[in-house]
């Protein structure tokens, strides 16, 4: 629908019981984790350093809350409020949106500033222009071991599409329940219902 990748989805994936926010902390990465954190994160679930910066590209389209990025904007560093690395007007904008984030908590941005409707690789091009939103974006390409695949993604969406699907396929593999664990939903965002 927003022009992305098509990829295979296995069909019968059970799905768990329980859904509680409180299980989700260690479970997804962060917005504000370092490059070495989020490849060790990665590592453990099985994913390439390439996986990773590929599956980063889902970015191209959503949003993410002030909170997950103000420190970029606001308190950079002792000396410096705002990265320096960030495009200036695309800094300054930012804080025209997030100027009241501890009070109104449901502010946010388009995570690709450009195309935030159409999946596309656009995010990459982003990153190299200063435009990447979250700390997480923007470290991808300042790493010398994660710009190649920032520059090969930002000149060649077929590549992009290609390892994106691929690593989905991946991701959709991972953590699966057998036997008696989980239930193979009737509807995925819902329970089925319990027969007492």
């Amino acid at each position: 629908m927003v022009g992305g990748p098509f990829y295979k989805v296995r069909l019968g994936r059970k799905d768990g019981q329980v859904s509680k926010a409180s299980l989700v902390e260690g479970n997804l990465p962060r917005s504000n984790q370092t490059l070495d954190d989020m490849i060790k994160f990665f590592s453990t679930k099985g994913f390439t350093l390439q996986e990773m910066v590929a599956l980063s590209g889902a970015h191209t389209i959503g949003f993410a809350h002030c909170k997950e990025f103000a420190d970029r904007i606001f308190n950079y560093n002792k000396t410096t409020p705002t990265d320096p690395d960030m495009y200036p007007n695309y800094a300054q904008g930012l804080k025209k949106i997030c100027a009241d984030y501890k009070t109104n908590i449901a502010m946010s941005a388009f995570n690709d500033v450009i195309t935030p409707g159409k999946f596309d690789n656009m995010y990459y091009q982003n990153l190299k222009r200063g435009l990447g939103l979250l700390a997480s974006d923007h470290v991808l390409v300042k790493d010398p071991r994660t710009r190649p695949f920032v520059e090969l993604y930002s000149t060649d969406q077929a590549a992009f599409f290609k390892a994106f699907a691929h690593a989905m396929e991946k991701l959709s593999h991972h953590g699966v329940k057998t036997g008696r664990k989980g239930e193979v939903r009737h509807r995925c965002d819902a329970f089925n219902s319990i027969k007492t």
